[in-house]
């Protein structure tokens, strides 16, 4: 059974610092930030595992292993959901190159689980028996060993801007024949570099907090994330999914940026864009939910981050657990609409033809199940995949297109989200 002890905190930035230079020290390390925006439905402010007491990475019936699994454990499960599991959700296949190892679902129970939630901080673990011995262990010297390189970490573009253009057009043929009504189109820019992940994650959280910030180890394969977006959750029986559609930069003139969030509340675009995916994830929740029970709870909320406001709504639905595996809420909204576009398989398969790279945990989700079957994930967007084995260093960004979608509008959104990726690795 996992010893339970609340710890005494003066300064949580201190003790957060500490929890994340542990990560050297295991092959499985995850921390999720909401870094204090306020979200109605967040259970946590922030949560930590680390160590590896059993995992699972199933190679079929990934979600129905994952179910069996958290029946047969009854623990805390974190990890991730990969984007090429629509291969086994739907008849679909990837021949682009993955340079990253990612399971297409990899699950871990952590030995050590600390969280901090309404001002108080409690630990549940294997490892350590109480507050006394877990401190010790956190005071012990685990200065990183690695530092930044010098050398500055430029990332190469992988997709030129005329190539970028050309394929805008080619997706906007796609929408005037009427064989999608909007999808997401990514591109990606990297390097071989070596890298230290938890300096860059360190200098992100400075430069780009956001409420589904992550940082997630698995062995030689690193996520570093500032995503702004929920993919979904379920607490009891209610699920909320919250997709982000539609985005305008920031101003450090108050009245030029509110100025700017009113022009993306009524800009036409931002706003079918916005309620394409919400309908696709009406669509989606239905399939799970009770009778009637799918909602709206807010449509075209307007919310501000460092660089960016975006456009989110949210959707609610109300599952019967006695009849539905919580998983398979999962099972039948993956991948999330806001990462696809709709109609999703056509999205998808457009997405697999046009880009040059396998998204891998890129468009993914990263989170965790509760010892409960309660969940909560992020959508994996303004992130830094590195692979420690080959050094290998890469950032992806997109931006949904429509019909009404200008290419030289939506290359420079992409650059826009890319900027403080691209800051943090120096």
């Amino acid at each position: 059974m996992r010893r339970v002890f609340s710890i005494q905190a003066q300064h949580f930035s201190i003790l957060k610092s500490q929890l994340l230079s542990l990560s050297g020290d295991f092959s499985h390390f995850q921390f999720l930030d909401s870094n204090t925006y306020p979200n109605q439905y967040s259970q946590y402010d922030w949560l930590c595992a680390f160590g590896k007491k059993d995992a699972i990475s199933p190679l079929e019936n990934e979600f129905n292993e994952l179910f069996k699994f958290h029946q047969k454990n009854k623990d805390w499960l974190f990890g991730h959901l990969n984007y090429n599991l629509k291969n086994s959700l739907e008849k679909l296949n990837s021949a682009n190159p993955d340079l990253f190892e990612f399971s297409n679902l990899h699950f871990f129970i952590p030995q050590t689980v600390v969280f901090k939630k309404e001002g108080l901080v409690k630990v549940e673990s294997w490892k350590f028996k109480d507050e006394d011995e877990f401190l010790l262990f956190l005071k012990r010297d685990n200065s990183p060993n690695d530092s930044v390189p010098e050398k500055q970490i430029q990332l190469q573009a992988q997709t030129s801007k005329s190539d970028y253009l050309k394929t805008i057009e080619n997706l906007k043929r796609e929408l005037q024949y009427g064989n999608i009504y909007e999808i997401n189109y990514c591109i990606e820019f990297a390097q071989n570099h070596r890298l230290n992940p938890l300096e860059v994650f360190q200098n992100l959280q400075k430069l780009s907090p956001t409420p589904f910030s992550s940082y997630y180890k698995n062995k030689d394969q690193y996520l570093i994330c500032s995503s702004p977006e929920r993919y979904l959750q379920k607490s009891g029986t209610k699920i909320i999914s919250q997709p982000i559609k539609g985005t305008s930069k920031r101003s450090n003139h108050p009245e030029i940026d509110n100025y700017l969030k009113t022009e993306l509340l009524n800009n036409e675009k931002e706003r079918s864009e916005n309620v394409m995916i919400v309908d696709l994830v009406r669509n989606d929740l239905s399939r799970t939910a009770k009778k009637k029970s799918v909602k709206v709870e807010e449509l075209f909320g307007i919310y501000s981050y460092p660089t960016v406001h975006q456009m989110t709504s949210t959707i609610s639905s109300e599952i019967d657990p006695e009849k539905t595996p919580f998983t398979d809420v999962l099972k039948h909204s993956f991948p999330m609409g806001s990462m696809t576009g709709a109609p999703k398989i056509k999205a998808m398969q457009l997405i697999e033809e046009h880009e040059n790279f396998s998204r891998s945990l890129y468009s993914g989700a990263i989170g965790y199940i509760d010892p409960k079957g309660n969940f909560d994930f992020n959508v994996v967007i303004r992130s830094i995949l590195y692979n420690a084995k080959t050094d290998y260093i890469s950032a992806r960004v997109g931006s949904a297109i429509t019909i009404l979608s200008e290419a030289e509008k939506e290359y420079e959104e992409c650059l826009l989200k890319a900027q403080k990726l691209f800051e943090a690795l120096n």
